[in-house]
């Protein structure tokens, strides 16, 4: 993966064709380590890579729920990998599997093909997912059992970068359900995260500890000195 910023634009270029990764098989999975989760979180590159990954990230879901491990899927649109023909029908296929769906808004519309907001909501309500919208109008959507509850972003003082946002969301809210948190409350600390990752420079760099989120919810000063 390279990074290159130019007049204050970031672009990432990522080679996967024929990487290690691109050849992982349904074999590879471990049961048991697997089996020992809470949580089993699935992004839609890994089927994107090849027919062995798309295999893999199946059977990997498939195993989590024979053991009631909980799984979110990120659907993860990415169409320098796959054509949005090829991607419908196998990332819409896993949304059905999964115990919490994480799409963009606007990977939403290119699945479903459907600018309506409302129809969106229809789609979404026919799966057995808990539905967490991301790239609202400044707010995030939780869809459950027809009902839509929209949670405010978090105000950036600065956009550094944008890179990893929506992984830094996932994270936060995987977090929250951890310790036990409401989805409303869940997707509020995902929020959260997301716009501490995107006033610092990098995909990773900016996650923040447990002790810095607290002291950005509990309003904790900064002291230099």
């Amino acid at each position: 993966m390279l990074r290159e910023v130019v007049s204050g634009k970031t672009s990432v270029y990522y080679y996967r064709k024929n990487s290690a990764a691109s050849t992982l098989k349904p074999e590879h999975l471990d049961e048991e380590y697997i089996k020992q989760a809470k949580y089993l979180h699935v992004t839609g590159i890994t089927p994107a890579l090849s027919e062995s990954c798309r295999e893999a990230a199946k059977e990997a879901m498939r195993l989590a729920r024979k053991h009631g491990v909980k799984v979110c899927f990120d659907p993860n649109l990415r169409l320098k990998l796959w054509s949005i023909e090829e991607a419908r029908d196998v990332l819409l296929d896993m949304a059905k599997e999964a115990d919490y769906f994480l799409p963009g808004l606007d990977e939403l519309k290119l699945l479903y093909q459907t600018e309506s907001f409302d129809e969106i909501i229809q789609r979404l309500g026919e799966l057995n997912a808990v539905s967490i919208v991301k790239g609202g109008d400044d707010e995030t959507y939780v869809v459950e059992k027809g009902n839509v509850t929209a949670v405010p972003y978090f105000k950036a003082e600065q956009v550094v970068d944008t890179v990893g946002a929506g992984d830094g969301f996932c994270a936060g809210f995987i977090v929250g359900l951890l310790k036990g948190y409401s989805h409303v409350e869940a997707v509020r600390l995902g929020n959260l995260i997301g716009c501490m990752v995107v006033q610092m420079e990098g995909d990773w760099e900016g996650i923040p500890t447990w002790e810095q989120v607290e002291a950005v919810l509990n309003n904790v000063k900064h002291v230099e000195r």
